[in-house]
């Protein structure tokens, strides 16, 4: 999504959505406003050659609607357009009719329909040979400026030569001379006259020329920008490959002078039920790095065997599990994706870059909306992602360790540098068709983002996916305030793309607002990119679609805890293709399940039995979490208490209970 923008206040250019038909809806194109037209495109290349359309703002009107829409008629069409957000429609709106004004007081001349065509090379020739014509008009209007400035000069002296006159017979040869001058003045002044009419006519004659000239050299400025971000996009998916390349590369060094270290763990605390409570503590924190001045880097896979193509008979599965309990439904794997719930929490810090510029902010405000673009991001892996995690076993660990390759290596629950606390929730995941059709998951819902040290707020609105609805699909708006409840940034993108957020500048109170309340209505500067969603692998789609760091996630390391969610023998199975062999494991593993559950309530009664009233059903605790209150939400959560990573260090996993 790009704002309007451009050199002066009658040249915008942006991404509105434009009504084709009942059919396809509304659909996105790159408008263009400039000298009273507004032109439109599928896309930013196409400005080099194809344009779809023009609009001329000389005659058209403009109509507001409401929820970002607006409508602009000319000739007996109308052309329904709906911007990003409310903001967003009040600027376009501003600026069209800003633009007919000024179309209105300057109609053009020109020969053109105002339906452009394919814009080539302006003939260089023409334009120097008119050039060179304006110049001698120009020399033309400097001569006479100097013979209307002497004539004027010399008329004023006769007319004070006359006031000093006391003969009278001297009085008529005196208005003689004042009558020569005079006609003089005027003469000059005419020619003035003319040669201003000339300079003008000639000006206009050729402004279409010019302004197509202008507008070319625009679009091939903004050719070569895109030109360049691409190559950028492309340096930086060749630096990515680099690092994950499995190659010869891993002896190779990279140095860095600063690193931003980071280490998480997480552990399943209890997981019976078909929900599961995953917890877990992280910091990003800036350090500097050791005396070495590097890193080594080691080579993670890029790619897992191929996702094998089999059916499934759901109505089958659903006719065998009548009559079972919930829990005791034996759900195939083909359900799944080859990834623990643990190991899908950890996708989540995916994009922690943003964390680590939010760290470096001087600004709260500022932070907020990283943390928020932070927050969306982690739901840019589920747009295809429609399997379902393993959930962990009891007792079930992982770790993400990238010390190796990032520096990544320290634990806590917020920011070092200022101290912020910031807390959020999730919104509700919905997936879709899953009796019939092909399945899909959409994101909805609202999060609230607090930070508990100034108070300081956001509110994120996933909007659901409606057939009828006119906005583009996975919207995400949001609003960033202060302690005193002042708005201070506007957030907006899709959860699946990217975010950006615009400064406000100024608020006003409008009209259209729901109940009679009043909309508020902000101006903003023009909007900046915090976050772009990667692309995925090749081949992804045969991969489960797996992110680059979804493909690591699961790759076996030396010396991991025997209850490490990469030793899951029926998660490994599946991700090698063996679906019939993992079902069959899964299943093992979860009666294993019931079975230590059903041991551990028997023991409770027979203790019940004996009369030993005070012992209760022994409850299973995580070894490396411990539940503490938190002390500004006051809600309970599991806080890591140490001995992980100093057992792993040691190989001294005997406290881990045998899961698998």
């Amino acid at each position: 999504f790009a704002a309007p923008k451009g050199p002066g206040p009658d040249t915008y250019k942006g991404w509105l959505f434009k009504w084709t038909n009942y059919l396809k809806g509304y659909q996105r194109r790159w408008f263009v406003l400039s000298n009273g037209l507004l032109s439109y495109y599928r896309t930013q290349a196409e400005m080099a050659h194809t344009c779809r359309g023009t609009i001329t703002l000389a005659t058209v009107h403009i109509e507001v609607g409401d929820t970002c829409h607006f409508v602009l008629t000319s000739g007996g069409r109308s052309y329904h357009l709906k911007a990003y957000s409310e903001g967003e429609c009040q600027r376009w709106v501003s600026a069209l009719q800003q633009a007919k004004a000024n179309a209105t007081q300057m109609m053009p001349h020109s020969d053109d329909s105002g339906d452009e065509g394919p814009l080539v090379q302006p003939d260089r020739a023409l334009i120097q040979g008119a050039l060179k014509t304006l110049a001698s008009k120009l020399e033309d209007l400097s001569t006479c400026n100097e013979l209307i400035g002497k004539h004027g000069a010399a008329l004023q002296c006769s007319l004070s030569e006359l006031e000093d006159l006391r003969a009278p017979t001297d009085g008529a040869d005196k208005l003689k001379t004042i009558n020569e001058r005079a006609t003089l003045f005027r003469i000059t002044s005419n020619a003035m006259i003319n040669a201003c009419q000339d300079f003008v006519d000639l000006a206009e004659a050729h402004s279409w020329r010019w302004q197509r000239a202008l507008q070319y050299e625009r679009e091939q400025r903004h050719h070569l920008e895109e030109t360049i971000e691409q190559l950028a996009k492309q340096h930086d998916s060749l630096e990515r490959a680099w690092r994950e390349s499995p190659s010869t590369h891993n002896s190779e060094a990279f140095s860095l002078s600063v690193e931003h270290k980071m280490r998480c763990f997480a552990e399943c605390p209890n997981c019976y039920f078909l929900y599961t409570e995953c917890l877990f503590s992280i910091l990003f924190s800036l350090c500097l790095q050791d005396g070495s001045g590097s890193y080594l880097r080691r080579g993670r896979r890029c790619r897992i065997p191929d996702k094998p193509n089999y059916s499934l008979n759901l109505w089958s599965i659903m006719k065998n599990c009548i009559g079972k309990e919930l829990s005791k439904i034996p759900m195939p794997v083909n359900f799944n994706e080859p990834l623990s719930m643990l190991q899908r929490l950890t996708e989540d810090l995916e994009y922690s870059e943003l964390l680590d510029r939010a760290a470096c902010c001087d600004s709260s405000l500022e932070q907020m909306c990283l943390v928020a673009a932070f927050s969306v991001s982690s739901y840019s892996t589920t747009v295809h992602r429609t399997g379902k995690p393993f959930n962990p076993l009891l007792g079930e660990t992982y770790e993400l360790d990238r010390v190796e390759e990032y520096g990544y290596r320290s634990i806590c629950e917020q920011f070092h540098a200022s101290g912020n606390h910031y807390v959020w929730s999730k919104v509700t995941s919905t997936v879709h068709n899953i009796i019939v059709g092909k399945l899909w998951i959409d994101q909805s819902g609202d999060i609230i983002i607090m930070n508990h040290r100034n108070k300081d707020k956001c509110h994120l609105k996933f909007s659901p996916y409606s057939y009828f609805s006119r906005d583009v699909p996975r919207k995400v708006t949001g609003i960033v305030m202060d302690g005193e409840g002042c708005a201070h940034y506007i957030l907006s993108g899709t959860w699946d793309d990217k975010m950006e957020s615009a400064k406000i500048i100024e608020s006003s109170h409008g009209c259209g607002g729901y109940e009679g309340k009043q909309k508020t209505v902000y101006q903003t500067l023009s909007p900046k990119l915090m976050w772009k969603k990667y692309p995925l692998p090749e081949n992804a789609e045969n991969m489960h679609y797996f992110s680059s760091l979804a493909l690591t996630l699961n790759e076996l390391e030396d010396g991991m805890a025997p209850t490490d969610s990469r030793l899951r023998p029926d998660q490994r199975l599946m991700e090698v293709g063996l679906w019939d062999e993992a079902n069959a494991e899964k299943q093992r593993l979860e009666e294993r399940q019931r079975l230590e559950r059903r041991k551990r309530e028997a023991q409770a009664n027979l203790a019940l039995e004996e009369g030993k009233t005070h012992i209760s059903m022994k409850i299973h605790q995580p070894l490396w979490f411990e539940k503490r209150t938190d002390t500004e939400t006051a809600e309970s959560s599991y806080m890591y208490k140490g001995g992980y990573w100093e057992a792993k260090d040691r190989q001294d996993w005997s406290h881990c209970p045998a899961i698998f």
